[in-house]
Formats: structure tokens, C-alpha cells, sequence
């Protein structure tokens, strides 16, 4: 795979060469003074003076002997419950000041939001107040408790780094992130007017390096924050990267991609950078340890003229997420592509096939859709589902008595969308995605390890690629290790091993966000440690979330889970009622989630788990421990940001994840900030990424709502239709010109069979046709033949062949032709069986056999005899793969079975029990498994009053339903027609 092109120091994002000019900060006010003062007295009261007033008071708060049973046995008085309440109030100090310990080494380091003290929400709250209140105003001297680091530096240098740390919890407190945010604008003006370029950056002043951090809770050092903190503009990150670029480290790789930094790295700063941070030499940083002064040395040995351009790339492959809680993503590095015995085994990019544009006689399908396989995999499974589950829901009387066989045949946008999820869907790729994460949770239950934290998933070229929030060792066979120790990669030749496996989906919330150089990205979104923002133009953003949430609610790799729209998709709930909900506002979702928050943390604590991974994995995988996703669109107030950042702060570990939208992309919280552009582009700066994004935009969404709501019959009042979509004439005039046979063996009559190895191509693109008497588009067509893409000249050969395969009618039409809308179509005189046995079946129920029985009998008679097994009995393996898309596969049988119980019926009516057996048991050959057929042979043969034939019927019954056991219905059938079916059959069995 194409490894991501490092931006280039000329490009016209980077600033101007300008002359340096005077920073502009703003000067602190009486009243920031007055803040500030007040904040050290409340510190010191709190922190100081109620120690001492409980300590000269109430005394110690722990007894001198520990007698817990001589406890027991005093009277409760008075000074009990004053003992009890002065522990508490130590508990509550002791709470405090950890709450501003916490607060206060958050501040001064700058790692971001701070870690939650445990039950402390007000008091966490009081002592983030007052300790910024105090050190807003201590930043003007240089630092409130400077490191070694810093000792000798300029106001410059210490001042950003309190600066960033305000910046990084924007939200917390109004005037504070006001105030950072004029420092800021003041650093960033002068960085504006400075030199860029490398050599005239290193002119400016001595060479400094830095080193780079080990990660620390959320923080994670990358090249965008080191700009930004010592060089004032995180766009110059790429000086930094120029600077540095193929230099061997002291761990022996090297830096060959912005974003691939490793904790221990060494990185040569520009002449003007500033910091406490940064190491000048040669010999005047003594705080610096010998070794890592000796790592400096010989680093800036490699510097100007002299590093090493050559070596492998491949080394600097490093990752910043190898650090636990962090979040970050990188592509993964070009692997050899497969064998060509496996090339089969790809499917193309979307470019790579046909567009029907190119077509004059077709035209444009929806191209969001077809860039989006797995969403379309997904998408159109689940409208598959829904058809079948209304026709059962239908054959079984289940709506209001209404019966039917035909869904409604969807037209206009709808219809173009169903052709795109036809084109688009990769349903392969679905099956390798579930059954490989399946396997390796299996694989590694097996071996008593725990689920690594995976950040996201890369598709590419048929290869799999995790990325681990840590390294976790060696992956269980046949997975490998990847570019570094935090990724696993699977070979798409390899995952072929893995079959279905009982085990829970160990990472439901993984979703498509696009592609980038030919790779799809899955980001995990329950495992984020913070908010996921997405800023850009709201119908943009709206686009992007209803993709998340279609695909979220239809994936074929989860199992449970439940997605929360907030601001958008009302209508989206029709995809998936079980799992998607829509609220009305964020009041309800923020009371929501804090109540689920609660009780997710105790059911963790109270199973013994750290987080939801080690609940889906071993002995506790029963629990399954199903991700709730929130997708919230509108943009939060302040005040409901800031409750959100709290709440995400220990989300990953409970299974929740946020995607957040936001007009401005500044958001507390964020650990991915994400912006969608109005070109369809999704950029994440700070983690390297620029996809084509997925979307799903409005007009598209309507159809697919539309698609799925048409196929619910409690939606429509009329139910499934009960006209077939083509009616043949089954008089002796209405003989075809072409009679193809589907139900059963495949079999032509009225054509030559085609010469070559061409005839097995030619015969499926027939059935398709036939199947589909209201259209196919080319596309559709060719995305069923070829799975894996075909050009358009291959496709218009099939065409042709076809076209001169079916020749003409006797006044010269094709058989085969196009429609007004571009889609192929078979003339009438082109039938199959199955168009004959719905006519004949439609003819005896609602025409001519309504109103003569004679002839209703013979009708239902010559239906049931075309029936000679199921659906393309004989299809050669590998092929006909399109009809599991189809509904065709369950109309068929609910045809068969109710033609055989009207025939059934009509001959009970004239007592002929044998006649009405024998039809059943021709309808059970094509649909066994179908309960009234079965109930009805019971009631035929209890009318031959043969209680040793019954017997046998329901031996046979009890034996065919196994582990299961016999419906209820036709349990109690049996308990009234043979009360001692029981006794009977445990006799003969």
C-alpha cells in the first residue's frame, strides 16, 4: 500500500520569511490580581487552616488502639456521632487536597484535561477554579514552580507552556481561556513574522534539540504540539520534520513520516524555537543526564551536510501510540502485494470499475453508495432481512390478516439507490472483517489474554491492519506483527482459515470514515479516551453522521449495541429499531448518560473487570458488555461541553463513545478533532490524516429511509402486494418464444445452448433478468457476474453475446432491450416456470378459479407440477453468488407451500384426504421446513382415521424438529388429534 506523502516545506500553507517583531502580551489586571490573591487565601484555608482547626479541636482523627470489637460494645452517644462526623470532614479535606494536587501538576505539565479523582466531582470542580485563578496570574513570573529545565530562561520560554496547557482544556474557565488565548494570539503573531526556512531558522540562534516524551495519561507528544509549544504555530511542524528527516535515532530507526514519532527520539529544533524544555549545546544544559547529553551529541553529529540519507524507510516506522491512552493513527507502511493466486480474491477500487456514465445508454447511480463498501454490505443485508421478515410476518396472517408475496418494487431515487447498495456492497469483505476479529478473540480467550484496546482498522488490498492503543505482544497465529509492535496485521490469503466462530464481537464500534491511499479506515469509536469532534459546514457534518449511523446500525461485525442520535436522524431509526434511539435534546441525552455511566462503572466493579474488553473475552463473555454509542450533531453549549468532556473522560473503559459535532472545532475534551470539508475531504491534522470521506447525503438518506419503510408492513397500509410484478398468459396462445426453467435444475427451452466456456456466463446473466422482470441496470449486472469489477468493453461483449443468444421476436424486436431508464429488460415472450407458476397460483386466487371450482383445481394442479425442487438446484459452485441478495430464496417456498395447502384445502372440501396428502407432500419437498404444511398433512391423515399412520407422521415430526422440539401450535394440534402421541412415539422410537 502506498505509504502517506510527507507535506512539503514549499508548500503555500507554510508562512512567509518576515522580519521578527516584539510580542505582544497582555497585561494582567488589578482585578486577575485580586482573583488570584483571593484563590491563595482560599488554598491556604482550605488546604492549611482546616487541618489545624480539626486538629486542635477534634484531634486526630484515627483512635491510638485499633480494638474493633471494643468498638462494638460501647453505647452510641453524642461523641460517637461527633467522632463519625470529624472523620468525615478528614475524609472530605483529604479528598480535597488530592483534587488540587491533581489539578495543580495537570497545569504545570500540560497534559490536558486532568484525571478524575474518584467521587470528587464539586470538590474536583472548587479546586480546578482556584488553582487556575492562582496560576493564570503566576504564569506572568515565568512559572509557579519552574523545573531545572527551565532555570535561566527567557519570559518567552516559560510562558508558553502554561499557555498550551490552557489551550488544551479550552472551556474549563472562561476568562482563563480568554486570557491564554490573547497570550496565544500574540505568540502566534510574532511565530507569523518570522524566518521558516531551516537554514535561517538555525541562523537565529543556537542549535537546540528536544526529546521526545514518553506519553502521559492523554497526552502524547507529536511534531504539530512541539511547534506549537517552542516555535509558537503548529503548521511549522514541517522545519522540525525537514530538520530531521533520515536521521538515524538513538534506537537505530529513523524519521521518515511526520506522525511517526517515538517516546526517546531526538529531534534538532529551528535557531528561534523556545522552551524549558529543550536542550542547547554543546556543554550548557548540566540538568541533562550524561546520557542522554552523549545521545545529543552524537545526534548533532548527523546534522547539515552529514546525515544519512540512505538506510531503509522502513525503519522509521515508529508509532506515538505505543504509549497506553493515547490516541493516535497511522496508515500502515506498503506491504509486497498478494501472489497472483490470491488476486482474485481483491475487490477493485471504485474507479477501477465501470462507470455507467461512460454508457450512453445508461446512466449515473448514487457515487456516495458505491465508494462505500461496507456500508452498502451492511445496508443491504439488513433490507434483505426486512423483506423476508414481512413476508413470513405476511404468510402467517401475522398483519391484520393481509397476505402477499411481492414487496413493493421501489422506483425513482429509491430504486437508483437500491442499484448503488447492489454495485457498492462487498459482502466478502464484511465476512473476513467479522470472522477475523471472531477468531482473534477466540484465539486469544484460548490462550487466557486479554483484548488489546484497538484504535482503528485499515482495510487494504484484502489485508487487515489493527492499531493498538500499546504494544501487547505477540499476535495468536495466523496474525503478524505489522510495521511496529502496535500493529497486527492479517493477509487476507490467511484469513480464509478462520470459519464462524461462538464468540461475542470484540469490536462492535469500529466504523468506515474513508479511504486514504487505496486503504479503509475504521475508527473504533468506543475505544477513543475522549470525545471525537467533527467540525465543518452542518449539511457536511449531517452527511458524514447519518453514514456513522447507517453503518453502526446494519454492520455485519456486532452483535449488540445501542446508538443515540442526538440533533439529526429521527427518521434513521426505521434502519435498525433495536439499535438505533433518537433524542430530543441534549438535556435528555447528558441525564441519560449519567445515569448509564454510573451503572456501567459499578457493573464493572461489581464483575471485577478494569474495562468492557476483559467482560467478552474468557470465562465472563456471557456478559457481552454491548457499546453505546452517542452521535450527537448539534453543537453543545459550553456548560453541556463541559459535562460531555467529563462524562467521555472514562468512556473508553465503559464501552461509550462520543462523536460530537461543533461549528467552531474547539471542543473540551476532544482526542481526535476531525474536520469535514466542503470537497468531501475528512482532516484530522494532528494524527496525519486526510481521507475521502464516507458520506451519506440527504437526498441518499431519504431513499435508503424510504427503501426500508416500504418494506415494513406494519408501515404500509396495504401490506405486501399480491400481484405478481409480470403476468404470463397460460392459454394455449401465450406460448413463449423462450422458456427458461428455474425452479429445480436449470433448463432452456426454445434456444440453442451456447458454444464455449461462455454458456455458464450467459445462462446466469439470463436468470438474473428473468428474476428481475421490472429492470437491471448494467451495473447491477455486471457487479453480479464480475464481484470483483470488470471493464466496460468485457461488459458490452456480454451484452452483445446475450443480445444475439435471445435473437429476436417475429417482427424483428431483440428480446433483450433497454428501457427509457437505461436498464436492460426481457421481452414477454422470454418467460420462466416461476412467472408461470405466480400466474397460475394468482389466476386460482383472485381470477378465474375464484368463481369456478373446477377450474381452480386444475390451475392449482398444473401449478404444483412445475415445482420439481428448490431455486437453480444444479447452480455450479461459485457462481449465482448475487442471489443472496435476493428475496427470491424465501418467496419461493411461501409460494410453493401456500399453493400446496389451496390445493390441499380443495380437495378436503370433497373429502379426498390421499389427493390433499399427496399435494402436501409435493409442496414439502421445495418448502420442508414450513409449520402449516405440516399441521395440514396432520389433519389430512388424522381423516383417514389410520391412528398407526398418524403415529408414524409424528414420529417422523418428532424426529425431524431434534433438539428443538415441535412448535407449540403443532404440539397442541397433536394433543387434540392423537392425545397419546407422547406414549405412542417414545414406543416406536
Amino acid at each position: 500500500m502506498p505509504r502517506r506523502r510527507s507535506p512539503s516545506p514549499s508548500s503555500s500553507t507554510a508562512p512567509r520569511n518576515r522580519t521578527p517583531q516584539p510580542v505582544r502580551v497582555r497585561q494582567r489586571t488589578f482585578g486577575d490580581f485580586v482573583k488570584a490573591f483571593l484563590a491563595f487565601v482560599a488554598l491556604a484555608v482550605l488546604l492549611v487552616g482546616v487541618p489545624a482547626a480539626l486538629a486542635m479541636t477534634a484531634g486526630w482523627p484515627f483512635p491510638e488502639t485499633f480494638e474493633p470489637m471494643e468498638w462494638l460494645k460501647q453505647d452510641i452517644s453524642v461523641s460517637t456521632f461527633l467522632s463519625i462526623l470529624t472523620f468525615v470532614v478528614w475524609l472530605a479535606w483529604a479528598q480535597f487536597t488530592a483534587c488540587v494536587l491533581v489539578e495543580m501538576k495537570a497545569a504545570l505539565s500540560g497534559v490536558g484535561v486532568p484525571g478524575r479523582v474518584p467521587g470528587a466531582g464539586p470538590s474536583q470542580l472548587l479546586a480546578r477554579q482556584l488553582v487556575a485563578a492562582l496560576l493564570l496570574v503566576g504564569a506572568t513570573a515565568a512559572s509557579f514552580t519552574p523545573s531545572l529545565a527551565q532555570l535561566g530562561q527567557t519570559f518567552d520560554g516559560t510562558q508558553r507552556p502554561t499557555v498550551a496547557a490552557a489551550q488544551q482544556t479550552p472551556g474549563l474557565f472562561a476568562q482563563q481561556q480568554e486570557q491564554a488565548a490573547d497570550t496565544a494570539a500574540a505568540v502566534a503573531d510574532q511565530a507569523s513574522h518570522t524566518e521558516t526556512t531551516p537554514a535561517a531558522a538555525k541562523k537565529q540562534g543556537d542549535t537546540k534539540f528536544y526529546r521526545i516524551q514518553p506519553p502521559e495519561g492523554r497526552h502524547h507528544d507529536s511534531l504539530w504540539e512541539i511547534a506549537e509549544r517552542h516555535l509558537g504555530d503548529g503548521r511549522r511542524y514541517k522545519e522540525i520534520f525537514e530538520l530531521n528527516k533520515d536521521r538515524a535515532q538513538p534506537d537505530g530507526s529513523r524519521l521518515s513520516e511526520a506522525s511517526l514519532i517515538r517516546p526517546g527520539w531526538i529531534m534538532e529544533m529551528p535557531g528561534d524555537a523556545r522552551g524549558g524544555d529543550l536542550v542547547e549545546m554543546p556543554d550548557d544544559a548540566p540538568e541533562v543526564s550524561p546520557e542522554v547529553s552523549r545521545q545529543v551529541s552524537d545526534y548533532a553529529k548527523t546534522g547539515d551536510g552529514g546525515q544519512d540519507q540512505g538506510g531503509d524507510q522502513a525503519q522509521g516506522s515508529g508509532s506515538e501510540g505505543s504509549g497506553g491512552g493515547t490516541a493516535h493513527v497511522d496508515l500502515p507502511q506498503q506491504r509486497p502485494a498478494p501472489d497472483t493466486g490470491h488476486a482474485d480474491l481483491r475487490r477493485p477500487a471504485p474507479d477501477q470499475v465501470a462507470t455507467p456514465a461512460q454508457d450512453s445508454s445508461s446512466f449515473g447511480l448514487p457515487e456516495a453508495l458505491l465508494t462505500a463498501p461496507l456500508l452498502a454490505a451492511g445496508l443491504l443485508g439488513a433490507l434483505g432481512h426486512r423483506r423476508r421478515q414481512a413476508l413470513w410476518q405476511s404468510a402467517f396472517a401475522g398483519i391484520g390478516g393481509r397476505r402477499g408475496m411481492e414487496p413493493p418494487t421501489p422506483t425513482g431515487d429509491a430504486l437508483d439507490v437500491q442499484d448503488a447498495l447492489l454495485v457498492g456492497a462487498d459482502p466478502e469483505g464484511v465476512r473476513m472483517l467479522d470472522r477475523s476479529l471472531r477468531g482473534l478473540a477466540a484465539s486469544l480467550a484460548a490462550e487466557s489474554r486479554p483484548l488489546p484496546t484497538v484504535y482503528a482498522a485499515w482495510m487494504s488490498n484484502g489485508d487487515l491492519h489493527l492499531q493498538l492503543a500499546q504494544p501487547s505482544g505477540k499476535p495468536p497465529s495466523p496474525w503478524q506483527l505489522g510495521q511496529d509492535q502496535t500493529f497486527w496485521m492479517l493477509a487476507r490469503a490467511d484469513a480464509d482459515r478462520y470459519e464462524d466462530v461462538d464468540t461475542a464481537a470484540p469490536y462492535p464500534g469500529l466504523v468506515s470514515l474513508g479511504t486514504m491511499d487505496d486503504s479503509r479506515l475504521l475508527l473504533n469509536l468506543e475505544s477513543v479516551p475522549g470525545i471525537v469532534s467533527l467540525s465543518g459546514r452542518e449539511e457536511d457534518r449531517a452527511a458524514v453522521f447519518a453514514s456513522v449511523a447507517a453503518e453502526l446500525a446494519t454492520n455485519g461485525w456486532s452483535d449488540r449495541m445501542t446508538i443515540t442520535l442526538v440533533g439529526f436522524g429521527d427518521d434513521l431509526t426505521a434502519l435498525a429499531p433495536s439499535r438505533l434511539r433518537h433524542l430530543d435534546g441534549i438535556e435528555a441525552l447528558i441525564e441519560t448518560m449519567e445515569a448509564e455511566t454510573r451503572q456501567r462503572r459499578g457493573a464493572l466493579g461489581a464483575a471485577g473487570h478494569d474495562s468492557v474488553l476483559t467482560g467478552r473475552t474468557g470465562p465472563a463473555q456471557h456478559t457481552r458488555w454491548a457499546p453505546h454509542l452517542v452521535l450527537l450533531a448539534a453543537e453543545p453549549s459550553p456548560e453541556d461541553a463541559m459535562t460531555l468532556a467529563e462524562l467521555a473522560a472514562d468512556a473508553s473503559r465503559l464501552g461509550i463513545g462520543y462523536l460530537v459535532g461543533t461549528g467552531s472545532g474547539d471542543l473540551p475534551g476532544a482526542a481526535w478533532e476531525m474536520e469535514i470539508t466542503g470537497e468531501g475531504k475528512l482532516l484530522a491534522p494532528l494524527l496525519g490524516l486526510e481521507l475521502d470521506a464516507q458520506l451519506l447525503p440527504a437526498a441518499q438518506q431519504r431513499a435508503v429511509v424510504g427503501l426500508f419503510t416500504g418494506a415494513d408492513p406494519e408501515h404500509s397500509p396495504d401490506g405486501p402486494g399480491t400481484t405478481p410484478p409480470f403476468l404470463v398468459d397460460i392459454s394455449e396462445q401465450g406460448r413463449p418464444a423462450v422458456y427458461a426453467r428455474l425452479v429445480g435444475p436449470y433448463e432452456i427451452i426454445g434456444l440453442d445452448t451456447p458454444d464455449g466456456e461462455r454458456s455458464a456466463l450467459l445462462h446466469e446473466a439470463l436468470a438474473l433478468l428473468l428474476l428481475h422482470r421490472e429492470g437491471v441496470h448494467p451495473r447491477v449486472l455486471s457487479s453480479a457476474l464480475w464481484p470483483r469489477g470488470v471493464t466496460d468493453d468485457v461488459r458490452e461483449a456480454l451484452l452483445d453475446r446475450l443480445r444475439d443468444w435471445l435473437g429476436t421476436d417475429p417482427d424483428g424486436t431483440p428480446r433483450l432491450r433497454t428501457d427509457d431508464a437505461g436498464r436492460l429488460t426481457l421481452a414477454k415472450s422470454v418467460v420462466s416456470d416461476l412467472d408461470v407458476l405466480r400466474s397460475l397460483y394468482h389466476e386460482a386466487t383472485q381470477g378465474k378459479g375464484v368463481d369456478s371450482r373446477a377450474v381452480r383445481g386444475r390451475l392449482l394442479t398444473d401449478a404444483l407440477v412445475l415445482v420439481r425442487g428448490p431455486l437453480l438446484a444444479d447452480r455450479p459452485e461459485g457462481r449465482y453468488r448475487w442471489l443472496t441478495h435476493e428475496i427470491v430464496d424465501a418467496q419461493l417456498p411461501l409460494l410453493v407451500a401456500d399453493t400446496g395447502l389451496a390445493l390441499a384445502e380443495f380437495h378436503m372440501e370433497k373429502n379426498r384426504a390421499e389427493k390433499a396428502i399427496e399435494a402436501l407432500n409435493a409442496a414439502l419437498r421445495t418448502a420442508p421446513s414450513d409449520e402449516r404444511l405440516w399441521n395440514e398433512l396432520l389433519r389430512a391423515t388424522h381423516a383417514l382415521d389410520d391412528p398407526e399412520r398418524l403415529t408414524a407422521l409424528a414420529s417422523d415430526l418428532v424426529t425431524r424438529s431434534g433438539a428443538r422440539g415441535l412448535p407449540p401450535r403443532t404440539e397442541a394440534l397433536l394433543d387434540e388429534l392423537l392425545p397419546a402421541w407422547r406414549d405412542a412415539v417414545a414406543a416406536a422410537g
